[in-house]
């Protein structure tokens, strides 16, 4: 949605394509929509294994550059529903591929995720460093997608470039993320689960400085390239629940537990070859970005005022 908008901002025309699965509210979903269609954003509900679906969005509406950011997210769902990830991150990524390698003057760029770095140690991970210890099925199937755009890079010439995120977070977001569950449960005066004992860390970056990112993509030249986009600043769990207690005014209940199957401990991103190729900065603290969160969630669901 922030993408779309975005890009109509700067005079693109501009197609969104998505399924309106049951993942989380379809409610929430159509939301978007309603969003984007009132910018003059066109919009067509379908899912992205439909390769003649596909075509005919091309051809039909004329598009020159696509964003592929689709997928089965969520690292811990991932450990009870493991088709959903091999079909919605693999199948329908080769399928998409298979539509743009007869399109090879339509550059691609699309969602990876940090959680490819898995259980390495160097931090900040940087994209040069060896992605084979993936901690999570999730994560596995977004280093797929990596593999598999060189691979039809070096086939048939298909231009890519894959962002590998670091936690994003914002308003009209996912309500699996921690920030959103937390937000929820500190105003519903429900515990809320510190993993690790909270000792975690996580690189959280604001949704609008991601979109710099993606779009940015679209004004270089590019053959074939992975990219992290992500704030270069880790903060500790204990430090991100503070942060939205502060802007809720309210104190969390917090339980601590153990480590959760598939979490890493740290992400941290070096983000010195995205901002040399795109002059991508991120520029939004974390106590900015968790203002304007709460702010819109209290208006979106009108069941809390902000500070």
């Amino acid at each position: 949605m922030h993408t779309s908008l975005r890009l109509r901002s700067q005079g693109h025309y501009v197609v969104a394509f998505d399924n309106l699965n049951t993942y989380y509210s379809p409610a929430l979903k159509n939301a978007r929509v309603q969003n984007i269609t009132a910018e003059g954003v066109d919009f067509v509900e379908g899912d992205v294994c439909d390769a003649s679906k596909i075509e005919s969005i091309l051809i039909e509406h004329q598009i020159n550059k696509v964003i592929h950011l689709a997928a089965q997210a969520g690292v811990r769902y991932s450990l009870g529903h493991p088709f959903e990830y091999t079909k919605n991150n693999v199948d329908c990524f080769v399928t998409l591929l298979e539509v743009l390698k007869d399109h090879k003057e339509i550059p691609l760029v699309y969602a990876s995720s940090s959680s490819v770095y898995g259980k390495n140690t160097k931090q900040p991970f940087s994209e040069s460093d060896e992605v084979n210890l993936p901690a999570s099925l999730y994560a596995a199937t977004k280093r797929s997608n990596e593999l598999i755009a060189h691979v039809y890079h070096n086939l048939y010439q298909v231009k890519s470039i894959g962002l590998r995120f670091f936690t994003v977070y914002g308003p009209w977001g996912r309500p699996d993320m921690a920030y959103w569950d937390f937000t929820t449960k500190i105003l519903s005066g429900t515990p809320i689960k510190m993993f690790n004992h909270g000792q975690l860390k996580r690189d959280f970056t604001y949704i609008d400085d991601i979109v710099d990112g993606v779009t940015g993509c679209l004004d270089i030249t590019f053959e074939h390239e992975i990219l992290n986009l992500g704030n270069n600043q880790p903060v500790e769990i204990k430090e991100f629940v503070k942060t939205i207690e502060d802007s809720l005014g309210k104190k969390a209940i917090i339980e601590m537990v153990g480590m959760q199957k598939g979490d890493v401990k740290e992400t941290y991103a070096d983000v010195s070859k995205a901002n040399k190729l795109l002059g991508y900065r991120p520029h939004t603290s974390l106590a900015e970005g968790i203002k304007k969160f709460v702010s819109w969630y209290c208006e979106y669901h009108k069941t809390c005022t902000s500070q």
